[in-house]
Formats: structure tokens, sequence, C-alpha cells
């Protein structure tokens, strides 16, 4: 490999001169780091050099400067340890005596000048300096009372000046020192960060210095190793016994992926950048020589090779934090209590009974787990043993996975009545889960770019998991109770967890997943011994997990023929209750934001439909529909409405109105439109809706084709986003159409506003559907950087419905304001008439259906034109 080229020695003209030369220099370096191969070596000679070119540049200016000789400038924090990346701070300290008129043979006010104008220099020369200027003394009261400026001081380098300025303050940092309470308050301030950073190394945009399994992950176990006397480097770790050969190479090997990435980060951005942020992933992948494959884009290639490593980071931070506190704490020795012949408890923490207990042992390894749930007041793995799990991968191999007794291990775990999301959460940190179920190893740390999940495939899993055992809790009732209603009378929990670990194990392969991973989990069950029954029904909760979801959001759920569809492709009321429970676990595991009440709702209300439906009961629409009249009638009475205030209304509604509608909605309708059906004037009506943040909003009007429209283009402008709507046109040509709908300005969390907001819905949208004018231009909303850097292309697909009477449109592309009006001016330009919508946003893309039907869909070549025209408008800006 090429050596990095040298950087002249700083002159002593002046920091004019020196402004080029540190400009250029750096500009020299950095072109030759990104003209060479992208390795973990380029980048360590890369911030070695970029460190002696600061030194260089700063020790010129301070002679320049003519700052006394009794003085010192000390390099601190990163820039102390020689690690300077690209755009990184350089943090230095002036070290004045604690006399300094008396030292140095200057006024107070001499020196301060002086500084001054040394500070100011490394800034007109381009060093974005952060200093402190503080005497020995300082240093030390500052060092006694603040952690973070002890850790600065710990590194600290001298850079020019006095040596024995410098060595008094080495003297007064270590007297300060308390090794324990250091390793505390790190220790504290690590787990502080984690949260901060969504306490996981996946975290789609992490951050490669701060995120968990980052640069400052193995800091901190050098800053303590430090502290503790215990060494400066991994080899100095290693001969004290703190790790083993094999770790120390690990640990370099992965310090230097992290180096790699951060620094290749910081060029391609020209900036400091150190989040791994979407708009970059490409670029740095690109830079570091990542190449694209038939199922991932060079981006994915790039994180998971960063995933993996952050992963092992992380291990090995947790193993050597715990050695580190064991070491200064003296616990090594302390009493441990027996929990079988090969495990041990220490204080709260699993213990392995010596260090071979794998290599002559091999089920205990996933008897660890077994043990970790069934052994009340265990915590976690003590460091000797997540040592000896990470050192005994070679054990993992096919034969151990392929043993019997490993397999019934496995499913004992799976059994358990506790512990089984955090001992699978344990078995994954530690790859045990990885090794066990080959097929989960090729998913973790795999990325999801499809807009709406927001963790790593493994993670997902894991939370789906986490979800699905929420439901068998009776602590967590509360959340959904619905959910934890089916599951206590669920009898083999284990099924639904094996079901939540299969459903996407097949993800990045290409092709189906949820076919792949039917096949996946058929192969468990043969394996594991289980039963035929259980097979088939693990086969198709896999194979179908997505259906549910498609059905409730996609399709009309009043259609007779849609409800006894499902209820032909479900089967049985156990599989359906176990879809279900797995569909809400699945949905709610992907973001945050994905799931909502109004979701919920229908998924509920496809559930209970379709449990009729498997109950044999016959669908009696005129039944149901009397019976709903007459629980809406029984509420327009509580309410004090007039007696037969509904009748007007409900005569110039079809059955379509009253099966799509409950009885709460149909009473409501009728309340707001009682004595005002004849009215020539648009009325709309709005209220806090009743499942979930938003509000549902009434809208009666004369029909008109550019109806629906222009509702969507007051929702647009007003920043509302319409989250369901049903269109209904009655007899007498009047449109009754209700809209869904959450508020963008809004921020989470202030559903209160919503009250003040529905006086204004009422108001100004009954003067937007007044207006005759063209329709206003669609705002051509901005799309996220997500969107923006993993854009998945438009579809429209338009074909006639079941019963060839209507036309079913339906629209995937990626969600933006406005983008629903753009769609709706589309239809209303050629005359299509709208009888049905289904809004479903997942995250950030969305997945729209219509029922439409209108003279220009029986042409083909309109219907070509249609089709190109709504692609058109739902491609992104």
């Amino acid at each position: 490999m090429a050596a990095l080229p040298r950087t002249a020695a700083a002159p002593a003209a002046g920091p004019m001169p020196l402004r080029e030369q540190f400009r250029s220099g750096k500009a020299e370096l950095l072109a030759h780091f990104l003209g060479t191969r992208a390795t973990a070596l380029s980048a360590t000679r890369l911030i070695r050099a970029l460190t002696r070119h600061a030194d260089a540049t700063l020790c010129a200016l301070w002679e320049h400067a003519a700052l006394p000789p009794g003085a010192a400038l000390v390099a601190v924090g990163g820039y102390g340890r020689a690690e300077l990346f690209p755009y990184s701070d350089v943090d230095v300290l002036v070290l004045l005596p604690d006399e300094p008129q008396l030292d140095l043979g200057l006024a107070g006010e001499d020196v301060g000048a002086r500084v001054e104008a040394f500070v100011h220099a490394c800034w007109d020369t381009g060093i974005e300096i952060g200093s402190s200027v503080r005497s020995v003394a300082e240093c030390a009261e500052q060092a006694r009372a603040d952690v973070t400026v002890q850790t600065a001081l710990l590194e600290a380098r001298l850079l020019c000046g006095s040596k024995r300025l410098f060595q008094a303050l080495c003297d007064a940092t270590a007297a300060v020192m308390d090794p324990l309470a250091f390793l505390r308050a790190k220790t504290l301030e690590m787990r502080q960060r984690h949260v901060k950073y969504e306490d996981t190394p996946y975290a789609l945009e992490p951050n490669c210095k701060e995120s968990p399994g980052g640069l400052r992950d193995l800091q901190v176990v050098i800053w303590v190793a430090r502290a503790a006397g215990l060494g400066r480097s991994w080899a100095d770790l290693a001969a004290k016994g703190l790790v083993t050969p094999f770790e120390a190479g690990r640990l370099q090997r992965h310090e230097g992926t992290l180096r790699l990435v951060r620094a290749r980060l910081h060029a391609t951005a020209g900036r400091r950048e150190d989040r791994l942020v979407f708009d970059l992933q490409t670029a740095v992948a690109e830079s570091i020589g990542c190449q694209a494959t038939r199922t991932q884009r060079a981006s994915e290639v790039l994180m998971h090779r960063y995933y993996w490593a952050a992963k092992a980071v992380t291990q090995l931070n947790q193993v050597l934090m715990l050695n580190i506190e064991e070491r200064i704490s003296g616990s090594e020795a302390a009493p441990m209590r027996p929990v079988s012949a090969l495990f041990l408890d220490r204080g709260g923490m699993l213990e392995v009974a010596h260090d071979r207990v794998y290599a002559e042992h091999p089920n205990a390894v996933l008897e660890t787990f077994l043990v970790y749930q069934r052994t009340p007041g265990i915590r976690g793995l003590s460091a000797r043993t997540l040592r000896a799990l990470y050192n005994a991968r070679t054990q993992m191999d096919a034969r151990w996975r392929h043993d019997p007794a490993n397999r019934a291990l496995f499913m004992d775990i799976l059994r358990q009545p506790q512990g089984i999301t955090h001992a699978l959460r344990l078995m994954n940190q530690t790859s045990v889960l990885g090794r066990y179920l080959w097929v989960f190893r090729r998913i973790v740390g795999r990325m999801q770019h499809d807009l709406f999940h927001v963790y790593t495939v493994d993670q997902h899993i894991l939370m789906v998991v986490r979800n699905m055992r929420r439901f068998f809790m009776p602590e967590h009732a509360h959340e959904y109770p619905f959910c934890s209603q089916l599951a206590s009378q669920w009898d083999e929990p284990w099924i639904l967890y094996v079901a939540a670990l299969f459903h996407d194990v097949a993800k990045g392969r290409g092709g189906d997943h949820s076919e792949l991973g039917a096949l996946e989990v058929r192969r468990f069950c043969r394996d594991h011994g289980i039963g035929r029954d259980h097979t088939q029904l693990l086969e198709f909760l896999v194979r179908r997990h997505l259906t549910m979801t498609q059905v409730a959001q996609k399709q009309d759920l009043s259609d007779p023929d849609v409800i006894h569809a499902f209820a032909r492709l479900v089967g049985t009321p156990r599989r359906l209750d176990a879809l279900y429970l797995l569909t809400v676990a699945d949905v709610r595991g992907t973001s945050p934001k994905v799931w909502n009440a109004w979701k919920a709702k229908l998924l509920e209300d496809l559930y209970r439909l379709t449990l009729r439906a498997l109950g044999g009961a016959q669908p009696n629409l005129d039944a149901e529909i009397e019976a709903r009249k007459h629980e809406a009638r029984r509420l327009l009475a509580l309410e004090s409405a007039p007696a037969g205030c509904a009748e007007p209304l409900w005569q110039t509604l079809d059955v379509g109105y009253f099966a799509r509608h409950d009885a709460a909605d149909i009473a409501w309708h009728a309340r707001a439109l009682c004595g005002r059906i004849d009215t020539q004037e648009p009325v709309v009506r709005a209220r806090l809706s009743s499942v979930g943040e938003g509000l549902q909003v009434l809208v009666y009007s004369p029909d008109m084709p550019d109806l629906f429209a222009r509702i969507c283009g007051y929702f647009d402008g007003a920043g509302f986003s319409i989250q369901d709507a049903k269109i209904h046109t009655s007899r007498s040509g009047w449109a009754l159409d209700t809209f869904q709908v959450e508020s963008l300005r809004l921020p989470d969390g202030e559903a209160d506003a919503y009250a003040d907001l529905a006086a204004a819905v009422e108001r100004d949208a009954a003067v937007a559907l007044a207006s005759t004018g063209p329709l206003p231009e669609p705002s051509r909303g901005r799309v996220s950087r997500r969107v923006r850097s993993f854009p998945a292309p438009p579809q429209v697909a338009l074909h006639p419905d079941e019963r060839a009477q209507r036309w079913l449109l339906q629209v995937s592309a990626s969600d933006r304001s406005g983008l629903l009006y753009a769609i709706a001016r589309v239809l209303a330009r050629h005359h299509i008439n709208l009888h049905l919508a289904k809004i479903s946003t997942l995250g950030e893309r969305v997945e729209d259906s219509f029922l439409v039907d209108g003279p220009a869909l029986d042409s083909p070549r309109l219907q070509l034109q249609i089709e190109s025209e709504l692609l058109d408008a739902v491609t992104p800006p």
C-alpha cells in the first residue's frame, strides 16, 4: 500500500502562510486516502497523519505567539490520543503555572493577550479548535468534580512547552482519580448514551461514534482500564489477562472497521458527520468498495458489515467492562452460590463453573439460557460466561446444531413460562441464536429499505416475539385487552413464538419471503419433532402472515364475499385467533408510527366478522341493517333527538350505506343532518375520532364529478392526512362521505387541540366545497430523506372487481403530503365515480385501494391514459 504523503514542516513566518499550508496539506492527505484502497490500515494511517499535521501547525502557531517556555500546550480528548478524523474537533488545553505572573515573568494581562492571539490564529489558520486555559490546580479541582474533565485529562498529550508543568498535570490527575468511582460514572454515562441512541447497535441511521457498538464503546473500555492502571491498549489488556489474544485481535479488527467507516463518512460528507444517514450510506458504501448484489443494495452491504462489527463491539464491551469491574472491586474472589454442576451464581450473574465448560459439555451452551430463565435472582451473564460463549463459537457447528439434546433444550427454552424474550435477546447478543438457527444468522443485521420498517430483520423478529409474549402476561393486559383475552384461551403459546421467530426469517433472499419462510418453519418442525397439526398451523401462519393486514386495509369489509373468502382461507377459529395475534404483534413491531387505533379497529372488525362466518352464520344483511337502525334510534333517543328525525335521511340511502357504517356513526349522521337533507348548501360536521387521535368528518353535499377531489384538496391545503374514506351517494343524488383525518401540523400527543380544529374544519371545508372554480394545483409535498435515498417505484393497477361491475384501482407509492389529492384530480378529470376508498399508510409508503366506475374505464385507450396520468401524479417531485 502506498505511504501517505508527508506534509512540510510548518514555517515560522506567521499564520497566513500556515493557513495555506495547513489546508493544502490536509487536502492532500484526504485526496490520497480517498484514492487508495479502503482498508482499516489506510484509515489508521490517515488519522495519525492528520494528527501529526495538526501537531506541527499548532506548535508553529504556539511559537509564533511567543508564549513563554513555562507554559505548555496540551492535546486532550480524541486529539490527545492521536485519533484525529478528517473533521474532528481539535481540543487543546493551554496549561499555565498556578502563579503565571511569577513563573512566566509576565503580567497576567500580557499572558491573557498572548493566549487569545494564539487561539485566534488557530481559527484563522483553519483549525477548528476547542480550547481551555487553566492552571494545574484548576485542572485538578475541575477533574475532582467532573468525570468528563477527568476523561479528557486522562488522554492528555504534550505538544510543546514545559515538560515539568505537563508532568505536574499528570501527577495531579492521577491523584484525584478514583478508579472504581470513575468506572461506575462511565458505566452510567454509557447507559445514558445508549438510551439516547435507541439502545441498539442496529439503528437504521446509526452514529458510528456514539451509538451502542460504536467507537465510543471501545474508548470507554480503554479509559476505565487506564484509570485503574491496567493498560493503554488492547495488547496491554491482554498482558494483564483481561482479554485473550484472540479477543484482542477481534477488538483491533472491529475498531479498524469502525475507524474506516467514520473516516470515509467524514471525507464523503466534507464535514463532521458521524451518523450514517440515508443520504450518505450509498456514497460511503461505494467509497469503501461495497458492491451491490442480486438481493442487496451497496448501502445494505455496508450496513450489514457495520452491524456485524457493532454487534461484536457490544459483546466485547460487556465482557471487558464486567471484567475490569471485578478486577477493580476485588469481586473476583467473592463467594459464589452453586446453581448446578456447571453454573454458579456470582452476585446475581450466571457464571460458568470453569473456563472449559462449553468445550467439555457443548450442550451447556443452550443450557445456559435455560438456567438463566429458571433461576430466580439471575439478572444476566457474568464476564466469564460471556467470554466462554464468545470463545465457544467453534463448538457451535453443524453437529452441535443437529444434536437431539440441543434441539430438546431449545424447545424447552420456548416452552418456559417466563424469560423467553430476555433469553432470545441474550442468545442473539451472544450470537448463539444465529449459530443454532442457521437460517436466523442470515438475517442478523440485515436492513429493510421498505420505507416502514425501522429495525433490522433480526431486531424486528425479536420485537414481534416480545409483543406476542406480552399478550400472555397479565401485567400487560391493559395495553391490548382483546389480544390478551384471546391469548388467555390459547393453550400452547410456544407455537406462536415459533411463528414469530420464522415469519420474516427468509427476508433478503429474493422471491416471496412468506413462501420461503414456510419451507424453513416446516424444516424446523421436522427437525424438532413437532407434530403434523402444529406443523401445518405454523406453515399457514408464516405463509399468510401478511394476508390479514392486506384484507383489512385494502378490501371492503362490508362485502360478505370478502369476509367469506377470507374465512375459507383461514378455515378454523383456532387459525383465525393465531393469525390475528401474529398480525397485531407483527404490525406493532414494524415501527412505532405504523400502528394506530384505526388499523387496530380494521383488524378487529375483520376478526369478528370472520369468526361469525366460521361459526356458520349465514349473511342476513336485512336483519343486520335493522339491528343497526334499532341501535341508532336508541342512541338518538338518549341524546334527546326529535322522534323520527332519522327516517327522511334513511329513506334516501341504500343497503350499502348501512353495511359500511356502525350504529354510532349512523346515529351521528342522522343527528347532524336532521331537517337539512333538502338544503342546497354543503353540510360539514366534525367530531373527535372514536378510534384514536384525529377527527371524523362528515360531508353532505350535492354530488358532482370533482367533489372527492375538492374535499381532498381542502384537507391537503389545511394540513390534514386522510386515514380512511367512506363514499356514498344517496338515491336523491347527494353525496354522504365520511373521513378519518389527522393533522400534520399538530405535535404528537396534542390530541386535545383537535377539539379546537373541529369548528375550523366545519367552517372552512364548507366554504371550499361551495366553490365552483377550477381545482387548485396540488402541493408537491416534500419527501423525506429516507424516501429520497431509497425510492420505491410507484405502481398503479386497474382491473375489474370480482363481479365485473366496477373497477378496482390500486396505487402504491412513497408517501408525501398532497398525494391523495393528486390521485383524486386525475379521477375527477376523467369523470370517474368513486364508491370506496381504503387509505393505508405504512410508515413512509402508501398502499391505497379505490372502487371506481365511469364510462372512460370501458375504453382500453383511456384506461392506459388514466394509469399513465396516475403514475405521473404519484411520482415524487
